[in-house]
């Protein structure tokens, strides 16, 4: 185990962001070697631009054509998409867009082909993909669909806060016809496995917030808590899953419980997301829980504004590649223990946490 260096497969991200940019920083010293082979999919031509932009001859990478070609001890490069391509730094536009796309694409091709232990995505402008893919609403769902996965949940996580949600890039009139108890239940049992098999949390403790203000009241604001999430969380309850609420979410987080729980389930994005990036200051990574292969991403966007300026923070990127390759392992030790015919051991996640 101590031997296992997961592969992971980067996407370029909108090559107009700051995507490129962090992932070169990172790369530009050798530690992450140590702990996975990285592979990125991306065009050489942008990345080309940047070693100059940044001054650094020295900088090594090598170009393979596949996952399974992947060498040890240095970035290795897919070529996604070999067209002409001129970086310009903070513009939104339908060649970055393909550019980004054909990057996801790739990358899903060697995940199918079980060539990659997880995936890390950089940040990509869902307006302008959804311009040339249109049912593209942020990788998460485009991710599962082409790995044909149907139970998903995304989730945004720092140390030990987790958030999961029940709908995801939702508009907020429509996030009430996208509940149902079975859509919640289906949330509810992947986010417990994956706090299993992913973050290795024997016991797993969920909380669940109401979407009406006040839990409902009683039905006086809303009867959705009494008629899809009430009965979803008794559902899993009775099968012994440690699973509580709906709690009114105005409070849940500024309360004492939340130390109680291993992870949360928001109704929608914003009411799970605005307390999330409060409490993490922008060093959360968000989880594609339910997939059979690891999948993070850091919680910011394409930041235009300051992409070439060489100023971005590469804190959150960083992290979605640590968890990545924290979690992969995770799913070997959970699948060792499982395979062990004697009692399944008490363990948490802290005692196998790498030390970076």
């Amino acid at each position: 185990m101590s031997n296992f260096l997961p592969k992971i497969g980067i996407t370029q991200g909108d090559p107009n962001g700051v995507s490129l940019e962090i992932i070169f920083k990172l790369f530009n010293s050798d530690y992450l070697f140590n702990y996975c082979t990285p592979i990125l999919y991306a065009n050489p031509r942008p990345f080309a631009f940047l070693k100059k932009t940044f001054d650094t001859p020295n900088f090594q990478y090598t170009i393979i054509d596949s996952a399974d070609k992947a060498k040890q001890g240095v970035l290795n490069l897919v070529i996604c998409n070999n067209d002409e391509f001129k970086v310009e730094h903070g513009i939104s536009s339908e060649q970055a867009a393909i550019q980004a796309l054909s990057s996801i694409d790739a990358v899903l091709e060697d995940a199918k082909n079980g060539a990659l232990d997880a995936i890390v995505t950089g940040p990509v402008n869902k307006q302008s993909i959804a311009a040339i893919s249109p049912n593209f609403t942020g990788h998460t769902g485009y991710i599962a669909n082409k790995l044909e996965i149907t139970d998903y949940c995304m989730i945004l996580f720092a140390e030990n806060l987790r958030v999961a949600l029940a709908t995801e890039h939702v508009a907020l009139e429509n996030v009430s016809k996208n509940l149902s108890q079975e859509s919640l239940i289906a949330k509810i049992n992947t986010v417990h496995y994956s706090l299993l098999n992913d973050f290795l949390i024997t016991r797993p403790r969920i909380a669940v917030l109401a979407l009406n203000p006040h839990a409902g009241d009683g039905g006086i604001i809303g009867k959705e808590e009494l008629e899809i999430i009430k009965p979803a969380i008794d559902t899993v309850f009775s099968e012994t899953k440690l699973v509580y609420g709906p709690y009114s979410a105005d409070t849940f987080f500024a309360s004492k419980n939340l130390a109680a729980f291993d992870a949360v389930i928001a109704m929608y994005h914003d009411q799970g997301l605005i307390p999330f990036k409060t409490l993490t200051f922008n060093e959360g990574v968000n989880f594609t829980a339910g997939l059979q292969l690891i999948r993070t991403s850091p919680d910011h966007g394409t930041a235009y504004d300051i992409a070439g300026k060489n100023c971005a923070s590469s804190s959150s990127f960083q992290n979605a590649i640590h968890e990545a390759i924290a979690l992969a392992k995770n799913r070997v030790l959970f699948k060792e223990e499982f395979s062990n015919p004697l009692p399944f051991n008490e363990f948490k996640r802290e005692r196998f946490k790498i030390n970076f």
